[in-house]
């Protein structure tokens, strides 16, 4: 639907960065869909293909950096974990409105931002609003897939 870049935050989420970076120098996102789409929310990917079959990460989990005072506001990029604070593999999500629930607060952990989109965030916006259904046991899947076609650390190229 259009290119999205990010700056990424090395100096506010370290262990996220590396990790995301080394996924993306792995090309692991290279294929993939944003599975997890929903309006007025975030878009979420790194998990599945369009089938809805998951590509294992490689790694391992991140330990939760939400106490790096970064938000997550609108064109934030996040990880995405389980419920356990420190399970942060592959998946992310781009914030598509701002979504102070999810910073860390008392006894929320948080989810840890580690960077922002700096250029396509109408790309954001056109995927939040695609239609979305049931796909097995998965929710808000995009009806039509919407492919990663590649992931990149400009500079690396």
């Amino acid at each position: 639907m259009g290119d999205i870049k990010m700056e990424l935050y090395p100096d506010k989420a370290p262990k996220s960065v590396a990790n995301f970076s080394n996924y993306v120098k792995a090309k692991h996102y290279d294929g993939l869909v944003f599975h997890r789409v929903i309006k007025g929310f975030m878009i979420q990917a790194g998990g599945f293909n369009e089938y809805m079959s998951p590509r294992e990460p490689s790694g391992r989990p991140v330990r939760n950096e939400a106490y790096n005072g970064l938000k997550n506001v609108r064109g934030s990029v996040a990880m995405a974990r389980t419920n356990d604070p420190d399970s942060a593999m592959a998946q992310f999500f781009i914030n598509s409105v701002d979504n102070h629930f999810l910073d860390r607060s008392g006894q929320n952990a948080g989810y840890t931002v580690f960077g922002k989109v700096t250029e396509g965030m109408d790309v954001v916006d056109k995927i939040s609003a695609v239609p979305t259904g049931q796909v097995g046991p998965y929710g808000d899947v995009p009806r039509k897939p919407i492919h990663i076609v590649s992931a990149r650390i400009i500079g690396d190229e």
